[in-house]
């Protein structure tokens, strides 16, 4: 028989997750709130709602004494899967069935990304009786999302990547992914706003990612200023679940949560620990991502803010790349492939280049964190796909991957000289302007575009890879792949093109 003596100590149970934001602020002037209502209405669809979500709803939908929202403005900055979505449904419930609001608008970096959320939506209330007798329409053609009630209210969901929206009078505006929001999304959506009664915007995203997160960082700043001067601030509504990198600055109450090894950390960032997420899968998040900083921004909220009024798209203008993306572009001919990494190893892409219409194609196939996983991803690639070549900075953060691709893949990867590489770095820049490359308007390309700067390279100049708080490897590893396509390499004979 064995002793209970002998029987391994029982695990810890894991940490519950913090329920209230370490950032936040109110407007002072809330009088009432229409945020229990609205919980109840979720609850009725089938979304129950954890005390944090319950909280933002409850904040966010505060009223004055004259009827308008106090909050003009609503954000929420929370790590990834802790459940935005359910504030993001519970407010469209809210707005289409108990609100009246004539027009509702869904937008997100992505168009996949918004695509997840009609559908999430259009579950809710077509599976419930009581909201479904409401509807009138749902429509489910490709970019015109929307579901319309019998007595007029509209929900539609839009890309803001594509420009999208532009022109529409929304009495509540939904930015999903406000991590990527930058000053001409915001151009186009304030002046629709002026002429609406009673507006408001919510913003749902996590921690800032650098240059595209000028709008983000705008509104933690007067959050940070409320919060440093004791006065609310009149019509923003702020809600952060994070850590503090800076113990000197957040005081001993803050600093025995600011490491990311200790689980006290992981609660103070993530509200849904304990919840939708385990200890358990957050330990191998950290063991995965290692401590090139991505850990720390994807999992305990610590953003890279940019400062405002700094320049962003400052090699190439925003509009300019925007204008050459096109949903049906890839490749018509031979392609090639190439690969970058981060200075600090946390992220590597994979990009593609071919022909397309006259122009070149360029297209990021993976983007992950770490590097583990290149070679045998970039095997797979090339048994499908066999590419020309494969092309890698040898100088580079990626060099360290070439002899373990050349054995895999067994060719020679190509390994572009200085001036090479600012030869590619020239005509990847001269083909946007000259209008010869289209591209699906990923969000690692733009996010990377609009953080990207130049560093000198001889007489010519390449893509900066320290000092831009962005991460430029998709961009790099683009650029590598376009200039692959006239590398002299020896051709892979029957090459079969099966993109």
């Amino acid at each position: 028989m064995t002793s209970l003596l002998d029987a391994p100590p029982a695990a810890a149970p894991d940490p519950a997750g913090c329920q209230t934001p370490r950032i936040t602020t109110v407007p002072a002037s809330r009088l009432s709130s229409s945020g229990q209502e609205a919980v109840e209405l979720a609850a009725l669809a089938g979304l129950q709602l954890d005390p944090w979500q319950q909280h933002v709803l409850d904040m966010g939908l505060s009223e004055r004494a004259d009827g308008r929202w106090s909050a003009f403005e609503v954000a929420v900055n929370v790590p990834r899967q802790n459940g935005k979505g359910g504030i993001i449904e519970a407010r469209q419930l809210a707005g289409l069935f108990l609100l009246g609001e004539k027009l509702i608008l869904h937008s997100a970096h992505e168009f996949k990304t918004s695509i997840v959320a009609f559908k999430r939506i259009e579950q809710l209330v077509m599976g419930c009786p009581d909201l479904r007798k409401r509807v009138l329409r749902v429509r489910r053609t490709t970019g015109e999302e929307a579901i319309e009630l019998v007595t007029g209210q509209v929900l539609r969901f839009l890309a803001r990547s594509g420009g999208s929206g532009r022109g529409f009078t929304g009495d509540c505006n939904i930015l999903d992914e406000a991590m990527i929001l930058g000053d001409d999304a915001m151009g186009a959506l304030m002046p629709t706003m002026s002429a609406v009664p009673n507006p408001q915007i919510w913003y749902l995203g996590s921690a800032g990612i650098g240059a595209p997160s000028v709008q983000l960082g705008r509104l933690r700043a007067r959050a940070l200023a409320a919060v440093e001067t004791g006065e609310p601030d009149p019509s923003l509504a702020y809600f952060e679940w994070s850590v503090d990198p800076h113990r000197a600055e957040c005081g001993p109450s803050c600093a025995e949560h600011a490491d990311p090894d200790d689980p006290a950390s992981w609660a103070q960032a993530n509200p849904a620990l304990g919840i939708r997420i385990t200890a358990e899968h957050v330990r191998n998040e950290r063991l995965s991502m290692g401590s090139g900083g991505i850990f720390e921004r994807e999992r305990l909220g610590v953003g890279d803010y940019p400062v405002d009024g700094a320049e962003t798209w400052q090699v190439i203008g925003e509009d300019a790349w925007r204008s050459l993306a096109d949903a049906k572009s890839r490749p018509d001919g031979p392609i090639a492939m190439a690969i970058d990494a981060t200075p600090e190893r946390s992220h590597a892409a994979i990009a593609v280049a071919g022909p397309w219409r006259g122009g070149t194609h360029v297209e990021v196939i993976e983007h992950r964190p770490g590097m583990g996983w290149v070679v045998e991803r970039a095997k797979e690639l090339h048994e499908r796909h066999k590419p020309r070549c494969w092309v890698v900075d040898g100088g580079g953060p990626a060099g360290s991957l070439i002899e373990d691709l050349a054995d895999e893949l067994g060719v020679e990867v190509v390994q572009p000289k200085a001036r090479q590489i600012a030869d590619a770095t020239g005509q990847f820049y001269d083909a946007v302007v000259e209008q010869g490359i289209s591209h699906l308007d990923q969000a690692p390309l733009a996010v990377a575009l609009a953080g990207a700067q130049k560093r000198p390279l001889g007489d010519a100049w390449a893509w900066a890879r320290r000092g831009v708080g962005v991460d430029i490897s998709p961009l790099v590893a683009a650029t590598l792949a376009r200039w692959g396509l006239g590398a002299e390499v020896e051709e892979p004979e029957g090459a079969p093109n099966l993109w």
